[in-house]
């Protein structure tokens, strides 16, 4: 079962996740919470797999405690799931550690969907959100941006290239394993060096990280 932690400060909203949720036969709800500090908490207490995550909330925010989750030492996944989806609070979701930036109008199987990716390792966007991060990434400072992500990528390897590229293109481990001709588990091994080389914690930031070098179009 994948253990779900929600926060958001509305228990309606709180109430009719945990319905979505519990509909699904691999997914449970272990917790809940109404703000950021809660949600900070009940992640040390019940150790959840993904945390969903609000914005908006009083007191601390759900961007503030994504950045402080992360820095814990068992980190779960967090997908942020908010009404607002401005570029700030998308940017600074995916630069504090969100695996997933999804809105609220979000089908119910796109959600569950949503949270089996992240607890495998993978990432997931609201459409919109995504059409939005590609403008952004390919039109702001262009040319400084390239040279300094590229910059970046100087101490891979050729085959961590590859599996970057595979990554900014939006597959899965099992669809890299199969073009690559590689064994998942090693896939999933030249992705944790991605991380640490790249200095990042999740596979939107890589993905990021391929689209600013100018390796995804």
């Amino acid at each position: 079962m994948i253990r779900t932690l929600l926060v958001d400060d509305e228990p309606l909203i709180r109430a009719g996740l945990r319905f979505i949720i519990e509909s699904a036969p691999d997914v449970e709800v272990v917790g809940e919470a109404e703000d950021g500090n809660q949600a900070v908490d009940a992640v040390r207490r019940l150790g959840p797999d993904v945390v969903l995550m609000d914005v908006r909330m009083p007191r601390y925010d759900g961007l503030a405690a994504t950045g402080a989750i992360r820095r814990l030492a068992r980190t779960p996944a967090v997908i942020i799931l908010s009404t607002f989806d401005s570029d700030e609070h998308v940017f600074t979701a995916l630069e504090a550690g969100a695996c997933g930036f999804l809105l609220k109008d979000t089908s119910p199987h796109d959600l569950i969907q949503a949270i089996r990716l992240a607890h495998g390792g993978d990432s997931m966007l609201s459409p919109r959100i995504t059409r939005r991060l590609i403008h952004r990434l390919t039109t702001d400072q262009p040319i400084r941006r390239r040279r300094d992500a590229l910059a970046r990528l100087e101490t891979l390897t050729g085959r961590e290239r590859e599996v970057l590229v595979e990554v900014g293109l939006g597959r899965s481990n099992t669809e890299i394993a199969a073009r690559l001709n590689m064994s998942e588990a090693t896939v999933k091994s030249h992705i944790s060096r991605l991380f640490v080389k790249l200095a990042v914690t999740n596979r939107v930031q890589v993905a990021i990280a391929a689209y600013r070098a100018g390796l995804v179009d």
